[in-house]
């Protein structure tokens, strides 16, 4: 299972570095959630998750899951959700202003 996962991160990443790199600002939003999902499932298999076991160690119980890379993950999520937000609003907002949302077209209006 971890193998499955640890191959779908890697293609998150793929997939984020090329739209990444493309020239329309809602490409690179795409981009950046998929690394930040990329990352939440690397942290995760990280994690080593062990299903079926109990997430706190209590008397009795000596293996357990260890629920750190779980809260991690929680929390990066969220902050993915804000800087996705930030970037959408952004986007929605140059693509407004200069009626275009081309890279290449918003670098040559910096130079006029």
């Amino acid at each position: 299972m971890e193998i499955i996962i640890s191959i779908l991160s890697g293609v998150l990443f793929a997939a984020a570095i090329y739209n990444i790199l493309q020239k329309q600002l809602l490409r690179i939003v795409i981009g950046t959630t998929l690394l930040s999902h990329g990352a939440h499932l690397f942290i995760f298999t990280m994690g080593k998750l062990k299903t079926g076991q109990p997430p706190v160690l209590t008397d009795g119980i000596s293996d357990y899951t260890d629920p750190l890379p779980q809260a991690l993950i929680l929390t990066s999520i969220v902050i993915s959700f804000g800087v996705t937000s930030l970037l959408l609003v952004l986007a929605y907002r140059t693509t407004q202003e200069n009626n275009t949302d081309n890279m290449e077209q918003l670098r040559g209006s910096e130079n006029e």
